[in-house]
């Protein structure tokens, strides 16, 4: 199984039982910025009733999980990983949408469109969004990403005003800055 039919299949769960969600990390990423190769498949659900478990049980017959639930650290958020039973060693992760009031403002915004990777419409978060998480996980990849979606989309391209408001609550005005005076003018 490659890294793009894992992502496919959960596409396909997720709609199956209805459940929101969206497609996040490099696939992402590279709706917006400069694609790049991944090994891992992350999506945003929204964890309803007993959603997750919907999802990972109609992954089951392609997809393991583990039956422990992860705290992620960066994203303070849960999640449920998976790995092909067969195929390449790429893994899902499901990260369960949670009570933070940029998260669930990213989640509400998500839009739906197509995936050059993925060769379907999916929904993705806003190129605003990326740039905002990418800027508050602050790795040094993540700030690399952040640069590179402002350079591809332009600033004239983006809501800007958005992405200064979020980064003011996140009190990450200073690497917006920073990343701003790098770009290369055109």
């Amino acid at each position: 199984m490659t890294v793009e039919e894992l992502a496919i299949s959960v596409i396909q769960a997720c709609e199956a039982e209805k459940i929101p969600h969206m497609i996040t990390g490099a696939f992402a990423y590279n709706a917006y910025g400069i694609p790049r190769s991944t090994k891992d498949v992350d999506f945003v659900i929204d964890v309803t009733g007993n959603s997750v478990n919907r999802v990972i049980n109609r992954l089951e017959p392609t997809v393991e999980f583990g039956n422990q639930v992860q705290f992620d650290t960066l994203t303070w958020g849960r999640r449920h990983i998976g790995k092909p039973r067969e195929g390449l060693v790429v893994h899902v992760e499901l990260f369960e949408l949670f009570d933070d009031p940029f998260v669930k403002e990213q989640f509400r915004r998500r839009i739906y469109r197509a995936s050059d990777q993925l060769h379907l419409q999916t929904w993705l978060p806003t190129a605003e969004d990326i740039v905002i998480q990418k800027i508050r996980w602050a790795r040094s990849k993540d700030l690399d990403d952040a640069r590179d979606v402002l350079a591809v989309q332009g600033l004239e391209n983006l809501d800007m005003s958005y992405i200064e408001k979020w980064c003011e609550i996140h009190k990450t005005t200073n690497r917006l800055n920073s990343i701003i005076s790098s770009l290369p003018e055109f």
